[in-house]
């Protein structure tokens, strides 16, 4: 029985840089989470805090360093400023709010 014959069928291609492997994959490699881009019309939070004033609302119009709402965290106030301009598609969050790291504020159009 040769080597290959053993892993026949579990082996997967691999191209890395432009060389194919084959090799066999990890349960843990196959359950990954698949990668997603992040969409640059959402506005995020960088850390979890809860929201001490939201400056703007649905149909909003804002420009580039805009402030959108303050969020606090670890004892500092961290001002989220709008990354273009645009108009404000919608409003997720109120006032006292408590946000996850990742939660979606405010996302623009």
């Amino acid at each position: 029985m040769n080597k290959d014959d053993k892993y026949s069928g579990k082996l997967k291609t691999l191209n890395i840089e432009y060389f194919k492997y084959r090799t066999l994959l990890t349960e843990k490699f196959q359950k990954r989470k698949v990668y997603k881009a992040k969409d640059p019309k959402q506005v995020l939070a960088f850390i979890p805090g809860t929201i001490r004033k939201v400056s703007v609302k649905e149909g909003d119009k804002v420009k580039a360093g805009d402030l959108l709402l303050i969020l606090d965290a670890m004892k500092m106030k961290n001002r989220i400023l709008s990354p273009f301009e645009g108009t404000v598609k919608k409003v997720n969050i109120h006032t006292g709010n408590i946000v996850a790291k990742n939660q979606v504020l405010v996302e623009l159009e």
